[in-house]
């Protein structure tokens, strides 16, 4: 065992797993309220304009969301494949399958701009310039203010996941992993299969009601 890879406050590897695991958990729990604050947001509107939500999740684009929802699922297994091989001590291994990680991420992230796009093509970006032939017209621009701040928040913390895995990657290719110590690794793998979860969540919830 390295002095480096043992922080100076704890006495053994394990302990130092335990507590940095322990640490993210606790992170992930704040992130579990702050999105369930959206969610219950989107609950309640949902219930309050039910034809007007059902409406707008007919406007999106349901084929790009299950591509992303797709894209996500399998970064979650290469994530999985990156975190056993550093346990096995896998240097190029797990740099190969967080780089691919990090690719099937980028990927999300153009879907995703592209929908973006034709949504401000279509004019239903909430605002002055919205445009929506329909009675539920201003229900609609709550639905998509929901869309554009869940998905955007999500979206921003794909990015830092991405910059996470990058600096995961570049240890990782430095060699400051080993079989004996490869935590980070996981916790970085965590943050990113809690990333994915939130999306499982939208998905239903922004494209699915209306597409029954």
């Amino acid at each position: 065992m390295s002095d480096k890879e043992l922080s100076h406050q704890f006495e053994t590897l394990d302990q130092q797993a335990d507590a940095a695991t322990l640490g993210i958990w606790a992170f992930l729990a704040t992130e579990v309220l702050f999105f369930g604050g959206l969610f219950m947001l989107y609950t309640v509107y949902r219930f309050k304009f039910p034809a007007a939500f059902v409406e707008c999740s007919k406007l999106m684009d349901l084929r790009l969301g299950a591509i992303n929802t797709a894209v996500l699922l399998t970064s979650s297994l290469t994530m999985a494949f990156a975190v056993h091989s550093a346990r096995e001590g896998q240097k190029n291994s797990t740099v190969g399958w967080i780089l691919v990680t990090m690719l099937l991420g980028s990927v999300f992230l153009g879907i995703k701009g592209l929908e973006y796009y034709h949504k401000f093509a279509e004019h239903l970006v909430p605002g002055p310039y919205f445009q929506l032939d329909s009675p539920n017209r201003r229900e609609a621009q709550i639905f998509f203010s929901l869309y554009f701040g869940m998905t955007g928040l999500h979206a921003l913390h794909m990015i830092i996941g991405l910059v996470v895995l990058a600096v995961i990657a570049m240890m990782t290719s430095a060699g400051k992993f080993s079989k004996t110590y490869s935590n980070p690794v996981h916790i970085a793998g965590l943050y990113w299969h809690f990333v994915d979860i939130i999306w499982i969540f939208l998905f239903p919830l922004l494209y699915l009601i209306g597409n029954r």
